[in-house]
């Protein structure tokens, strides 16, 4: 056998094992995807911000037919906080259905994002620290749905992406049967972020 046959088995090997070892991570991917799903994205656009709940009512989302769709309205509701806390309770009462929306939340909220209101800009695309968490235009919101969102009937944790943080942001909801509409349980979103370049002393 020649050196160049000795090369070309040599090279036929190689390329083998290396197709096996692919073939096998394939498989492997697949079988660990089996029933748990990808991470799935809805995003929404807004023209504008709804300043008030029947402004807010009026968004085809208010339907709130899809999880999805509650969660967007819940940032959009919490993005009316800094100008007019008593319209974002209005709006949060709304999209909390049946549940009270009760004096414990307003603290929740008071406690969360006074002089911190950046944190609801953070959420919808464009908003970094770099430029102190200044939105694009038109409004965008992505919501995120992991393998493990809706595992429990009728109730579904969904998340939303920060500027401000290496991890999404959870928000809890709950689906009437009857009525088919999701909504609003638990708002798990508000934890600390990023300072806004404004406010951060070591920008």
């Amino acid at each position: 056998m020649s050196i160049f046959d000795s090369l070309k088995n040599a090279a036929l090997s190689s390329l083998k094992r290396e197709s096996k070892k692919a073939v096998s991570k394939a498989v492997n991917t697949a079988v660990q995807n089996i029933g748990k799903g990808r991470n799935h994205i809805e995003k929404f656009t807004f023209a504008a911000l709804p300043t008030n709940v029947e402004e807010l009512k009026a968004l085809p989302e208010a339907k709130m037919d899809t999880a999805f769709k509650t969660t967007a309205l819940t940032i959009l509701a919490l993005s009316r906080y800094e100008e007019d806390p008593e319209a974002t309770f209005a709006m949060l009462s709304f999209l909390k259905g049946p549940e009270e929306f009760n004096t414990s939340v307003k603290n929740f909220l008071k406690d969360r994002l006074t002089g911190k209101e950046y944190k609801v800009r953070s959420f919808f695309e464009g908003a970094t620290p770099e430029n102190d968490y200044t939105p694009n235009k038109p409004y965008v919101i992505s919501v995120i749905e992991n393998p493990y969102s809706f595992d429990n009937e009728n109730w579904a944790t969904l998340y939303v992406s920060s500027g401000g943080a290496d991890n999404p942001r959870n928000i809890k909801l709950r689906k009437k049967p009857s009525t088919g509409e999701w909504f609003l349980n638990d708002i798990q979103c508000l934890g600390d972020i990023r300072l806004p370049k404004s406010l951060d002393k070591w920008a």
